[in-house]
């Protein structure tokens, strides 16, 4: 087996700083005004695309709640009754 560290900090790993973020998002700005973007979104939707439709509600309504079963495979669990000892 490997002698490869495993968890722990790696460089560039991690969450960027909101910095970076706030650069990138000045960068895109400087691009592309964010209303004319929001503009071309909104007259595709209008046009009924599938996907630019889905993408404002995500961003309107937020995504919707996903549930993810990773421990039964769809079976019941029998949940044992708490015996509560003195």
């Amino acid at each position: 087996m490997s002698e490869e560290k495993r968890g722990g900090f790696r460089e560039g790993s991690g969450r960027k700083p909101k910095a970076d973020e706030i650069k990138v998002a000045e960068e895109m700005d400087a691009v592309l005004i964010p209303k004319a973007v929001w503009q071309a979104l909104a007259e595709k939707v209008k046009e009924g695309d599938g996907q630019c439709i889905k993408t404002w509600l995500s961003y309107r309504y937020g995504m919707p709640k996903q549930s993810t079963d990773i421990t039964t495979n769809g079976d019941n669990i029998n949940i044992l009754p708490i015996e509560w000892v003195e």
